[in-house]
């Protein structure tokens, strides 16, 4: 057995990980892992699948991949590999179709702002010109009511000097009843509480929920668990194998425990906010404890 098989295979038994569930995460045969483990390499279909199964291998024990394909380049030389030409023709293609997708995108972009200018424009000149209309700006007129002398004023009648009577009717207002102020509800929080043992722990409040999203930038093997109300660890939720683009959605009424393989290659979200899991390609456990009120 090889030093690098040696770790691959101490790594993933502390991780248990068997090799039928590295088989399902990676799509490798398990006789192919099983090569890699021994350090028999030529038992792979070739030099490229060498290194690209090794590296799969890594990521999904949460190795730094970078790391264990230089061990394998200074115990196994080899001449540069070229890559398949089908690759280089694929890359190619994609840079093309970036560049003309920014294209229509910034052209479109211009139109759009154009049409606003001249709807601006427009809206300006209609605006000042209807303000400055005479027509608009009416005085305003007050009328003052008459008050007649009487011999025998009423509080609701009065008679003017041919004895004729007019009724005045008095207008009393009743008072709008304030509604009562609708209560707010109190807003989520996510707050970094501990790291103990290796796991960092955080304490979300003001939900029933967790709302857990995953945006994946690479590759990245991570395992989610619900916890039980004594704090163990309960049903696995999901065990998977990432990749670049990937993203992910939970909603869990009770808290969680997330096995991370690559931290930097994770954008984690709890609830709308943003929780940093690092910016280096290690492994990373996470908590998050849900209190209800």
């Amino acid at each position: 057995m090889s030093d690098l098989g040696y770790i691959l295979r101490k790594t993933r038994q502390e991780k248990k990980i068997s090799l039928d569930d590295l088989q399902e995460v990676t799509k490798i045969r398990k006789r192919y892992l099983e090569a890699i483990e021994e350090g028999n390499y030529k038992v792979l279909p070739g030099s490229f699948y060498v290194r690209a199964f090794i590296k799969s291998y890594a990521e999904a024990v949460g190795l730094d991949p970078t790391e264990v394909l230089n061990m394998y380049q200074s115990t196994n030389p080899s001449p540069a590999i070229e890559k398949p030409v089908v690759e280089v023709i694929r890359s190619n293609r994609t840079r093309v179709r970036n560049t003309e997708k920014m294209s229509r995108w910034a052209s479109s972009l211009m139109f759009v702002c154009f049409i606003l200018l001249i709807f601006g424009i427009v809206y300006y000149y209609t605006y000042k010109n209807y303000k400055g209309t005479p027509a608009d700006e009416k005085p305003t007129q007050t009328q003052t009511p008459r008050i007649t002398d009487s011999t025998n004023p009423s509080p609701n009648s009065s008679v003017n000097a041919t004895g004729e009577g007019k009724a005045t009717t008095v207008a009393t207002s009743t008072p709008t009843p304030t509604p009562a102020p609708t209560p707010t509800p109190p807003a989520v929080q996510v707050k970094f509480s501990s790291n103990e043992k290796g796991v960092d722990n955080y304490i979300i409040t003001g939900t029933a929920n967790l709302n857990i999203q995953f945006k994946i930038k690479g590759s990245c093997w991570i395992a989610v668990n619900a916890l039980t109300p004594e704090g163990d660890k309960g049903a696995l939720l999901r065990q998977k194998l990432y990749n670049d683009g990937d993203t992910d959605l939970f909603d869990i009424p009770s808290s969680a425990y997330l096995n991370v393989g690559a931290a930097s290659a994770l954008q984690l979200m709890v609830n709308g906010t943003l929780v940093p899991v690092g910016d280096t390609p290690n492994p990373k456990r996470v908590q998050l404890n849900l209190q209800k009120s």
